[in-house]
C-alpha cells in the first residue's frame, strides 16, 4: 500500500519551482476539441493523474494526443464520437468541460454526470442552464446528460450565473465561441485560470473578453485552429509551499508563483506574522520573528477572496500558532474532513457548522492518517512537518490528482520526507 512517510521537526530552506496549473490544463485540453484543423501545444503541463484522465478522455473521442516531457500536443481534426467513457468521466469533475466543445463544434455531446473529491454537491445545473440558454436541449437519462444544439447551431445569448462556477463559466465560454453571434457571461468566475483558457481560445482563433473580470463577451467565429500555449503557474500548488514555509521554514523561495494570483493568501500569511518578499520570479517567504504563526481568522469564498482550494492547508499550519483561530467555508459544504484526521496528531479543533475552530497548540504528534481529498492530503504533510516523530499518510491517489513529484519537491527543502510505494521506496 503506497503511502507517504514524513519526519517531522526539520526546518525548509531553499528553492522550490511550482508547476503549471492543472485547473488550467484540464480546461485547455478540453478547449483543444475546438480546432477544427492544425495541432496545439501546450506547454509546462504537469505530471498528475488528473491532467493523464482528461488526456485519456480527449483522446478516447478521436483525437491525437502526445506527451513530451513537460509539452503536450492535441489534434483534433478526426474527432469520432460526442460521449467520453464513462469510467473517465466518473473519476474526475472537470472532465464535464467537454460537453461545451463537443456541442459547439458537433452539435451534441452526451456526458457521463461527474466524480472528483467528495467535498460536497457541485451540481451541473448552471452548465445545462447556460447550454439551453444557446438553445440547446438537455436530457438527462441513465446517470447522463444528452445535449443538443439545434440544426442551426448554438446562438449568442446573454447568461446571468447564480454563482460565479468555475467550471460553467469555463464550459459557456468555451460553446460560445463557435455560437452565432455574441454572448455575455454576467456573474462570471474571475480565476486566473479562466483568464488562462480564454488566452488559449484567442489564440486559436477566437474572440474572448473580459475574463477575469463579472462580465466576459464572447463573438463566435465560425472555427477555431490548433495554438501554442504556456499554461499559467499553479497558484495552489505555490499557495501549500508558501504555507509551508511560513509554518516550518527558515527562507523558502517558491519560483513560479505569481502574487497577483494569491493576493489573500500573503495578506493572511503576513498578519499570522510571516514575512513575504515577491519579485518578477516568484516569492520568498520566512517564519514570523517569534517562530510561531499568530492565529487569524480566515472565511473561503470565490475568487479573489481566501481559495477554498487552500483551507485545508492553512487550517493545518493553524494548529500549532498561537491563540484561537476560526476558519469558515462558505464554498463547500463537505470541505472539513481533513480535521478527524488533524485530531489524530493532536490538533485541539471542533467544527461548528460551516467554521473550524482552532485552539493552537506548542507541537502535534506523528500519526497514521489518511489523505480524505487532494488538499487534504497536502496538509497532512504539512502537519507532519510540524509533528513529533512519524507521519504516516495514507490515501496517496488524492494527491497524485494534483500535486507534480510533491515528496521530491519537499525533500529538496530539506524535509525528511518519502514515498514508500510497496516495496519501492524513493
Amino acid at each position: 500500500m503506497a503511502k507517504i512517510i514524513v519526519e517531522g521537526g526539520h526546518r525548509l530552506e531553499g528553492s522550490v519551482r511550482v508547476s503549471g496549473a492543472k485547473n488550467a490544463v484540464l480546461p485547455i485540453l478540453a478547449a483543444s476539441l475546438l480546432a477544427a484543423h492544425g495541432t496545439s501545444r501546450i506547454e509546462d503541463v504537469p505530471h498528475l493523474l488528473d491532467v493523464e484522465n482528461m488526456m485519456a478522455t480527449v483522446a478516447a473521442l478521436g483525437a491525437r494526443v502526445e506527451r513530451d516531457g513537460q509539452a503536450v500536443s492535441v489534434c483534433a481534426e478526426n474527432i469520432h464520437s460526442v460521449e467520453p467513457p464513462h469510467e473517465l468521466v466518473r473519476r474526475m469533475r472537470a472532465s464535464f468541460v467537454v460537453a461545451g466543445p463537443l456541442l459547439a463544434r458537433f452539435g451534441e455531446a452526451v456526458i457521463a454526470l461527474p466524480g472528483g473529491c467528495n467535498i460536497g454537491p457541485r451540481p451541473v445545473d448552471l452548465h445545462i442552464k447556460g447550454f439551453e440558454a444557446m438553445g440547446a436541449t438537455a436530457t438527462i437519462e441513465g446517470g447522463r446528460v444528452h445535449f443538443r444544439a439545434p440544426k442551426e447551431g448554438l446562438r449568442g445569448a446573454r447568461i446571468y450565473l447564480d454563482i460565479p462556477s468555475v467550471g460553467a463559466t469555463q464550459n459557456i465560454m468555451m460553446a460560445a465561441c463557435l455560437a452565432r453571434g455574441q454572448t455575455i457571461i454576467e456573474n462570471a468566475a474571475k480565476e486566473p485560470e479562466n483568464v488562462d483558457l480564454a488566452n488559449y481560445l484567442n489564440a486559436m482563433g477566437a474572440r474572448v473578453r473580459g475574463a477575469g473580470t463579472d462580465t466576459i463577451r464572447i463573438d463566435g467565429v465560425d472555427e477555431l485552429h490548433g495554438a501554442v500555449h504556456a499554461v499559467i503557474p499553479d497558484r495552489i500548488e505555490a499557495g501549500t509551499f508558501l504555507i509551508a514555509g511560513a509554518l516550518a521554514g527558515t527562507g523558502v523561495y517558491v519560483e513560479n508563483a505569481v502574487s497577483q494570483h494569491l493576493m489573500s493568501l500573503i495578506a493572511k500569511l503576513e498578519e499570522a506574522g510571516a514575512r513575504m518578499e515577491d519579485d518578477v520570479n516568484g516569492i520568498r517567504v520566512w517564519p514570523s520573528d517569534g517562530g510561531r504563526l499568530k492565529a487569524v481568522d480566515v472565511k473561503t469564498h470565490y475568487y479573489p477572496a481566501y481559495p477554498t482550494d487552500l483551507q485545508a492547508q492553512i487550517v493545518a499550519a493553524l494548529a500549532t500558532a498561537q491563540g484561537t483561530s476560526l476558519v469558515t467555508e462558505t464554498v463547500f459544504e463537505n470541505r472539513f474532513m481533513h480535521v478527524a484526521e488533524l485530531q489524530r496528531m493532536g490538533a485541539d479543533i471542533h467544527i461548528e457548522g460551516r467554521t473550524a475552530i482552532i485552539e493552537g497548540i506548542d507541537r502535534l504528534e506523528g500519526a497514521r492518517v489518511t489523505a480524505t481529498d487532494l488538499r487534504a492530503g497536502a496538509a497532512l504533510v504539512i502537519a507532519g512537518l510540524m509533528a513529533e516523530g512519524e507521519t504516516e499518510i495514507h490515501g496517496l491517489h488524492h494527491i497524485d490528482r494534483g500535486y507534480d513529484d510533491l515528496v521530491g519537491k519537499f525533500r529538496a527543502l530539506g524535509a525528511r520526507i518519502r514515498r514508500v510505494d510497496g516495496e519501492n521506496e524513493n
